[in-house]
């Protein structure tokens, strides 16, 4: 499976709802997880972003419908990441011979 970093900021709608931030962030995990995403952390975070997720999917289509779900509650914006291991890196830059 392919890992993925996801960047996310609150909506206004979605700072107002912050007092119920692990209900949202667990649904939305929940959401994932029957598209068939491995969540490995939900992080709050300080800085140009408010959370980071670190997710497993099979394909980058399965990522996107699950940012989709998340961004279709009106709550937060995200930008998802492919990110690659050394060892997946490794075997891309051998292409260039």
């Amino acid at each position: 499976m392919a890992m993925f970093v996801v960047l996310g900021k609150f909506t206004t709608q979605g700072a107002k709802s912050l007092p119920d931030v692990r209900k949202i962030a667990e649904g939305n995990q929940e959401r994932a997880k029957r598209l068939g995403v491995k969540v490995h952390g939900w992080y709050l975070t300080q800085g140009q972003y408010d959370f980071l997720v670190l997710a497993e999917a099979p394909d980058a289509e399965t990522m996107l419908a699950s940012a989709a779900g998340a961004g279709g509650t009106g709550n937060v914006h995200t930008e998802t990441l492919r990110a690659f291991t050394l060892d997946e890196a490794e075997q891309v830059l051998k292409r260039l011979g």
